[in-house]
């Protein structure tokens, strides 16, 4: 079972800039997928064995510090945070990115947004199948239109933990040599479908609210059930032997 205590997290954005080349895999953590982790055990393999975990929430940085975990974050890196370090450095130096997940109107909007935002990077894109669970037939096409572009930087966008067991189940499969990054919502952030918190909520540890009062039918289980459900798995982790 995972644990929160156990687990080796990035503790800040200087460690992430220390990361090697290559090929790694990047995933994040936070209340909802340390609540789906313990009722799924090859998403929480996935976080355990992925090569960099990153603390994409507040709640994780103090419960990690309660629990006196062997990682105690300092400061949140979301997603968003990931993807703009990523992207500014392959800008820097040119080069190739693809985004595998979303729709083909939000990877529409990413590619014409990117040209101006990052012009140094060729961006291609793959729309999979909108569908709970890909065929063999499925994941063949993912794996091919990815191992044929050969990018310089991988983003998956399938929402959690569907994207991160998706890469980890698979990731031998890809012939690649770059940081592949699961970022979910940074997809539709980036395309201008989704507005991110301003950044008073986001210094604050606040952006989950504003995604609640933004989306209530769609977050209040996730945000409202969820992050009550994380305090008591939290609490369980501290006091279990």
């Amino acid at each position: 079972m995972l644990q929160l205590k156990k687990l080796s997290i990035i503790c800040n954005k200087q460690e992430l800039r220390n990361l090697p080349e290559g090929k790694l895999l990047i995933n994040t953590i936070n209340a909802h997928s340390y609540n789906t982790a313990l009722k799924d055990s090859v998403f929480a393999e996935a976080l355990q064995k992925g090569d960099a975990l990153i603390p994409d929430g507040i709640s994780i940085i103090k419960a990690t510090k309660w629990l006196k975990a062997k990682s105690r974050p300092n400061e949140r890196i979301a997603g968003w945070d990931l993807f703009e370090y990523e992207m500014n450095r392959l800008n820097q130096k040119g080069g190739k990115c693809f985004f595998m997940g979303s729709s083909e109107k939000v990877l529409s909007l990413i590619k014409e947004k990117a040209k101006l935002v990052y012009p140094n990077i060729i961006v291609e894109t793959y729309s999979p199948p909108y569908k709970p669970e890909f065929n063999d037939e499925d994941n063949k096409k993912i794996i091919d239109v990815i191992n044929q572009a050969n990018p310089d930087l991988l983003w998956i966008g399938m929402t959690a933990p569907k994207q991160e067991k998706w890469t980890y189940s698979h990731w031998n499969e890809l012939d690649i040599h770059c940081h592949v990054g699961t970022i979910g919502a940074v997809f539709d952030f980036f395309a201008g479908t989704v507005k991110r918190a301003p950044i008073w909520w986001q210094k604050h540890g606040l952006e989950w609210l504003y995604r609640l009062i933004k989306e209530p039918k769609r977050m209040w289980k996730r945000y409202i059930i969820g992050n009550t459900l994380f305090l008591w798995n939290i609490t369980k982790e501290k006091f279990s032997s």
